[in-house]
């Protein structure tokens, strides 16, 4: 076998796509998990505590968003590079119509709901009168722009499946800057309040589509609408496929809607704020993840549809890795700087929002490498066709464990167990996909 520095050759070129793929797509979240944190800094810099609470107790509603848009983008890139590599461009074609029309009926219902039951969704969300308006804007604008964060998930993840992670990459980046530099303008120079922060975050998928469109004026693209019959079937393979992106991001918004109530009847709106502080940042995090894990999906899906075992061995074991290296990286540099980084969100000086997010910042975050390890595992099982186990793995971490234990620790450890909820959620599960693995393994790939 030929060798290059000591590795097969296949090895390498395994090697090189994954750090091609992983790093752009990587860079590309962490600038699109800025929409969210160049929020909760300018909000907390121009509202103070009141601010930050109305923009955390409105985060839920994006994860929903953010989540639907990831569950339509993923089930169909994920569908679109395995009929690629199976040389199917009619197959292709067909998938990603049936992508954009699932796009269009989701984007729909999010722009009636902001149009009509943004009240009604504050209420929910147990905002009292001294954040309702805020909480309440927030909601209504962000979801009016629904069609524009949907659409922008499903044609960064076609892009990235098509061969062009560098577009996506950039795509990204380019709409998370943007998004920075407005809530600057809108907050400060403007004093447009928190209308302005929610603006400037909608403004940012229109601008990183604008960027994206250069894949089809130049006509590189490999797929395109088709009239056709909407076929039912079709868009539940597809929703199945991306429902593990969809839970992730889904949950994430329900567990800061329960902890939103359990923190409000703990320590009060500054309680929130502290919680919004380090969910926030843990956004950031997780996007990390969350790069590295849609960066391999074209390459499973791709070694998948070839019959390539291990190449799909090969992508998991780098991007698994990856992800222990970094989260050492990041829970040192957490730690470590826990005060800095709660003092850059507060404004006001408050003491206990400090102490808050101090401690919850440390203990939060040592779920660093489980969470790592079940959001990759989730993505490898439905790259490779296995929506099962990444759904139960997606539902145990969503709701069946982490609920429970919020409640659970909570009660007995007040504070401190809300914060340890997150950890030990992680951890289980963790303990869980690792069995669900093995078992995997004995499944024949597909032919």
């Amino acid at each position: 076998m030929c060798l290059i520095g000591g590795f097969p050759v296949k090895h390498t070129a395994y090697l090189r796509d994954f750090a091609k793929y992983t790093s752009l797509n990587v860079l590309g979240m962490i600038g699109l998990s800025c929409y969210i944190l160049a929020d909760t800094f300018f909000v907390a810099k121009s509202l103070g505590a009141n601010g930050l609470a109305a923009l955390n107790l409105a985060i839920p509603v994006y994860s929903f968003l953010h989540g639907s848009g990831l569950m339509i983008g993923m089930g169909g890139g994920t569908k679109y590079a395995i009929q690629r590599s199976q040389k199917d461009p009619d197959g292709a074609n067909r998938t990603f119509t049936h992508t954009v029309l699932l796009a269009a009926g989701f984007a729909l219902f999010f722009m009636l709901a902001g149009g009509f039951l943004s009240g009604p969704i504050v209420t929910l969300f147990h905002a009292d009168e001294n954040v309702f308006e805020m909480t309440k804007t927030y909601i209504r604008v962000i979801l009016l722009f629904a069609p524009a964060f949907l659409l922008n998930n499903v044609l960064l993840c076609f892009v990235r499946n098509d061969g062009a992670p560098q577009r996506a990459m950039t795509a990204m980046l380019v709409g998370s800057l943007s998004n920075v530099l407005l809530d600057y303008v809108f907050l400060f120079p403007l004093n447009m309040g928190i209308f302005g922060a929610v603006l400037a975050t909608g403004f940012a998928p229109v601008i990183s589509m604008l960027l994206l469109s250069a894949h089809f004026l130049r006509k590189k693209n490999g797929f395109h609408l088709i009239k056709e019959k909407p076929q039912g079937k079709l868009m539940v393979r597809i929703c199945s496929c991306g429902i593990p992106s969809l839970v992730t991001e889904v949950s994430s918004g329900v567990v800061m809607i329960v902890f939103n109530a359990i923190f409000l009847q703990l320590q009060g709106n500054v309680g929130v704020a502290a919680y919004g502080v380090t969910a926030n940042l843990s956004l950031v995090v997780l996007a990390i993840y969350t790069g590295i894990a849609q960066g391999i999906q074209p390459l499973l899906s791709r070694n998948y549809g070839t019959g390539s075992s291990a190449g799909m061995s090969a992508i998991l074991r780098y991007a698994l890795t990856t992800m222990l290296i970094l989260s050492g990286v990041i829970y040192s540099i957490v730690f470590f700087g826990a005060a800095p980084i709660a003092a850059a969100f507060n404004s006001e000086q408050n003491a206990l929002l400090q102490s808050l997010a101090v401690e919850g910042l440390r203990l939060y975050l040592t779920a660093c490498p489980f969470v790592g390890f079940n959001i990759i595992l989730s993505v490898y099982f439905t790259s490779t066709e296995q929506p099962r186990p990444a759904h139960i793995l997606s539902l145990l971490r969503g709701f069946v464990v982490i609920l429970p234990a919020a409640f659970l620790l909570s009660a007995w450890f007040q504070t401190t167990g809300v914060w340890c909820a997150f950890p030990v959620t992680e951890f289980l599960v963790a303990c869980i996909g690792a069995v669900c693995y093995r078992f995997s393994k004995r499944r024949p790939l597909a032919t």
